[in-house]
């Protein structure tokens, strides 16, 4: 490999690498001014030892990305891992219709995310790397899967650090419309060029399978969407009530409510902050409650309202659940890791004068695989709590 540049790192740099951590900041980067955007490198220390292959970022602050520790062209790297990654979610999940093929980092495939629905798949490339390699990545994944549609959802923010335009479009094939997919025993339709991510929120897929299981009667989900939850704990509960603030969202619940026969679902075109305090006032009670709200906040200074955010719908919660009940709560703010939410967890249930048992703490389902050494790949907290 030796026509594919060699950048220096420096020791902090190299303590980072050594730490089992991707990513490698600007302020860390010897010598890196006259490497191409997207370019394959090689890491060396500043002794000129090899110590990874990675991509470069001309833009972004995370200047690099590690790819493999082996002295290996990343294209070759990249095919392997490929396949890899999809082997991994046949064993898995076999037969499944809905099922991230590849989760970035957490396959060590940087700036690479793959859902799939049905024949159809849906790309993001987030970094200037993978973006360039598109077309070649398309290619491997239709021959790996058999997918007849391709889209790309490349109208992510995280592109705006890379110094990429924000796009979207069909990549291979034709797009009638949303496509369906299956979801334990639902039928259900992700719209993949206008729908939230990908079409659908697939790292709460196996979250939602339980929590349908455990469902029985008056059930509450708050921040609905187009009802992941709602409808899996229809098929138990004697009832649902279903909160979103968008129309379009509860419209697309309805729409799947009626295509699964469930009657017992109530949608409600609310903001959910709003209809949890209006319905505590009220007295209401519900013997499940879900709470599966956008992240409060992307960056460590927004931490506090964040926190505020999540102790009011929870306190909210456990004050309307019966004795008995569960709460589903969640968080997908990588900012407020698992020890903050637990904390924010118990200081709601103290404002509430309830006592609340875990039942089980869990995270994104397992296609969405963690990287050790990498906390960013560690995002939702998904706890499964008892009022007594």
């Amino acid at each position: 490999m030796t026509s594919v540049p060699s950048v220096t790192l420096s020791q902090r740099g190299v303590a980072r690498l050594s730490s089992g951590h991707p990513w490698i900041y600007r302020s860390d980067v010897r010598g890196a001014a006259s490497v191409a955007g997207g370019s394959e490198v090689r890491l060396v220390d500043e002794r000129g030892k090899f110590l990874a292959v990675a991509f470069y970022s001309s833009s972004s602050q995370i200047a690099l990305r590690v790819l493999t520790r082996d002295d290996r062209p990343a294209d070759e790297v990249v095919a392997e891992r490929l396949r890899l990654a999809v082997e991994l979610r046949e064993r898995l999940f076999p037969g499944a219709s809905a099922v991230r093929l590849v989760h970035a980092e957490g396959d060590l495939l940087p700036g690479l995310v793959v859902d799939r629905y049905g024949k159809a798949l849906a790309v993001q490339t987030l970094i200037q790397a993978t973006d360039a390699r598109r077309e070649t990545l398309v290619r491997k994944l239709v021959e790996l899967t058999g997918a007849t549609v391709v889209v790309e959802r490349n109208d992510v923010a995280a592109r705006r650090h890379e110094g990429l335009p924000l796009q979207k479009g069909v990549l291979v094939g034709q797009l009638d419309g949303p496509v369906p997919y299956r979801e334990g025993d639902l039928d259900l339709f992700a719209n993949l060029l206008e729908g939230q991510k990908t079409g659908a929120f697939l790292d709460q897929r196996e979250n939602r399978l339980l929590a349908g299981g455990l469902a029985f009667g008056r059930a509450l989900d708050c921040f609905s969407y187009a009802g992941g939850f709602a409808l899996q704990l229809a098929r138990h509960a004697a009832s649902v009530v279903a909160v979103d603030s968008s129309e379009a969202a509860v419209a697309e619940l309805a729409a799947n409510a009626e295509q699964n026969g469930l009657q017992n679902v109530e949608s409600v075109v609310a903001n959910a902050f709003d209809y949890l305090r209006q319905a505590c006032e009220r007295g209401e009670k519900f013997d499940l409650i879900v709470l599966d709200p956008p992240a409060f906040t992307k960056s460590k200074e927004a931490l506090d309202g964040a926190i505020r955010g999540y102790k009011e719908i929870n306190l909210r919660a456990m004050r309307m659940l019966r004795a008995g009940g569960l709460l589903v709560s969640s968080s997908c703010s990588y900012h407020v890791d698992e020890a903050r939410f637990a904390a924010v967890l118990l200081a709601a249930a103290r404002d509430a004068g309830r006592s609340m048992q875990l039942l089980e703490k869990r995270g994104a389902g397992r296609d969405h695989p963690e990287l050790i050494g990498a906390p960013e790949t560690r995002y939702l907290k998904c706890f499964f709590l008892r009022a007594l």
